[in-house]
């Protein structure tokens, strides 16, 4: 079968590579990919900044959705020919993280979905909701339900809250989805005026351009007539936690979810933190059961995830490339 490897870290390491054709052992299945999808960590996994340890040859990619060609002994939660998507942690099945549960993660350190055949053991396997397709499902275990996660598990977000996200990458559209199932009111912000605009079609309620608007904060807080937002879909990290700080309310959440400015804030104080009873919430994307929570809220409010754009296999290199230049809105994907 054909499959892709980092071979060596970087884009120039990332190889078309054959593999034996996978069999499947006691309470595994076999997987005929269809689609994978993209994400930031996949990109950081694949350049060596993410794990600079990861041991190599690796099949990049977290993120799949495809049929079970076969199934081994023993197995009973899949059958073949049901369309499935495989769990960002194989060995995150519920309750709360541990370190063994956080181990067992697709794209690294275990082989990822960026291949024609995945070998996974039953555990790890949801089915897709029926009305998606294989290109929409390969978009969900790990922005969906980071997304998820942090918004409806660990925020317990409600109608007529306010959430603040930025920009308009995989996990940020997600949260202005499920904002909008839950009757929450949406603020995006990004650079561009363009994705600001789609935003709109989406449902977002208030726009703001941190470009043109570097002081994004202040009017993020005037919108709500000056309480501050409940939830803050924080994706940018050291550059933003600060402006995030001036916009929260007191007892609002902030989600931890992303570095793309930053890891280190240099003017970072926890003063804020203290007098306005705070909570910065890290989100780990999540377990099985909230994986399949959300699956069961897609499914009734027929929710489509919104994928930009779709790259044939023989182009996954540029899938990375454009996932690298931030020029999406919404999902990458790769049809298998």
């Amino acid at each position: 079968m054909r499959a892709y490897e980092i071979q060596a870290f970087g884009l120039d390491g990332l190889k078309p590579a054959g593999r034996p054709d996978p069999q499947p052992g006691h309470g595994q299945a076999v997987v005929r990919v269809k689609a994978v999808s993209l994400n930031f960590r996949d990109y950081l996994m694949v350049k060596g900044q993410y794990n600079p340890k990861q041991k190599l040859p690796l099949i990049p990619c977290s993120d799949g959705a495809g049929e079970v060609l076969a199934v081994g002994p023993g197995v009973t939660r899949v059958k073949a020919g049901d369309r499935v998507m495989g769990n960002f942690s194989q060995t995150w099945l519920g309750g709360e993280p541990s370190r063994a549960k956080l181990g067992g993660t697709l794209g690294g350190p275990l082989d990822g979905m960026l291949a024609e055949q995945v070998t996974l053991n039953e555990e790890g396997l949801t089915h897709v909701p029926a009305h998606l397709s294989f290109t929409e499902a390969a978009s969900l275990p790990c922005a969906a339900v980071t997304a998820w996660h942090a918004l409806v598990v660990q925020g317990g977000l409600k109608a007529g809250d306010t959430v603040l996200i930025q920009g308009t990458g995989g996990v940020s559209i997600f949260a202005l989805q499920f904002a909008r199932m839950f009757g929450a009111r949406a603020i995006v912000t990004s650079s561009s005026d363009e994705k600001l605009a789609r935003a709109k079609e989406l449902g977002a309620d208030a726009l703001i351009n941190y470009k043109t608007t570097p002081d994004w904060e202040k009017p993020a807080r005037e919108l709500t007539g000056g309480v501050g937002v409940d939830h803050i879909i924080e994706v940018g990290g050291a550059g933003t936690l600060g402006k995030s700080l001036k916009c929260i309310r007191i007892g609002g959440v902030i989600h931890v979810i992303g570095v793309l400015s930053g890891v280190a804030p240099s003017d970072f104080s926890v003063i804020p933190i203290l007098m306005q009873n705070v909570r910065l919430q890290g989100v780990l994307v999540g377990s099985r059961d909230v994986f399949e929570q959300m699956n069961k809220a897609i499914a009734l409010h027929q929710m489509r995830p919104v994928v930009d754009r779709v790259f044939p296999f023989d182009q996954a290199r540029q899938a990375f490339e454009l996932m690298a230049a931030g020029g999406h809105f919404g999902k990458v994907a790769v049809e298998v």
